[in-house]
């Protein structure tokens, strides 16, 4: 299956089949991770697999329940991870300055980029995957539950399997709402409602309005989904693991 074409035919995948994967698979999966984009190649990031059932049982109680976690095969962590290139810098007299927040910044867009290559891979393969928020929700149970050092993050979790379901492809906005030329164009009234409309439209939406008994879809987002309270509540719990992590000291 070509690059273009496992991109356009993703889907999240709930629901896995019983079907272990196989050391081989994986590993082109891991070895696609490794080969992804990263800052000054200096790869701060790693990768936790999960496959003892018994472990993914805890990680599910973390992950909210989600019965996913326990079905599929394999857990893969991302974590920011600053402690492996900290650790060469000093056997090596040199001393990293490494522990501020644009780092943190630095080593969370080296663990997504490895994700997505996962994630693309894991799809060329005839697997399936889904992506869980949850990892940063409750990362201090994670850094636990992982026996994290100082400077190790996790940032996201793959769910990887054979799926046992075919959903539907997930709406996008048009290419015309994310997308803009030589500048950042600003947003009238009119255009919003024109961008949103066809998401606004569709049979699901009118079903979740129903059900969670409210006006519009923007307002199942805010007061439902991710609500203010919940947002920082959150974000709160992750900048305390961020600053426990050392990755806050923003002095000189």
């Amino acid at each position: 299956m070509d690059t273009i074409k496992t991109i356009s035919e993703h889907r999240s995948i709930r629901n896995y089949k019983n079907i272990p994967i196989d050391d081989a698979v994986l590993n082109q999966i891991l070895e696609a991770a490794s080969r992804a984009s990263t800052t000054g190649n200096m790869q701060v990031y790693s990768i936790i697999v999960t496959r003892d059932p018994d472990r993914k049982k805890q990680l599910c109680g973390y992950h909210f329940g989600q019965n996913m976690v326990v079905q599929a095969p394999v857990l893969l962590t991302f974590c920011a991870d600053f402690n492996r290139f900290n650790q060469w810098c000093r056997q090596r007299d040199a001393q990293p300055g490494y522990d501020n927040f644009l780092s943190f910044t630095t080593a969370a867009i080296d663990a997504m980029l490895a994700a997505q290559n996962a994630a693309l891979a894991a799809e060329a393969l005839g697997l399936g995957i889904c992506y869980l928020g949850t990892t940063t929700y409750n990362a201090d149970k994670l850094i636990a539950f992982f026996e994290c050092p100082k400077g190790v993050v996790p940032i996201t979790t793959l769910v990887v399997g054979y799926a046992g379901e075919n959903p539907a492809l997930t709406d996008r906005l048009p290419l015309k709402a994310i997308v803009h030329h030589e500048k950042y164009e600003a947003y009238s009234a009119e255009k919003i409602d024109e961008l949103y409309a066809e998401k606004e439209a569709l049979p699901l939406t009118k079903q979740l309005i129903e059900e969670n008994q409210l006006d519009n879809l923007a307002q199942i987002f805010t007061q439902k989904r991710y609500s203010k309270k919940d947002n920082v509540y959150f974000s709160k719990s992750f900048l305390k693991v961020i600053h426990e992590q050392g990755f806050m000291n923003n002095e000189e």
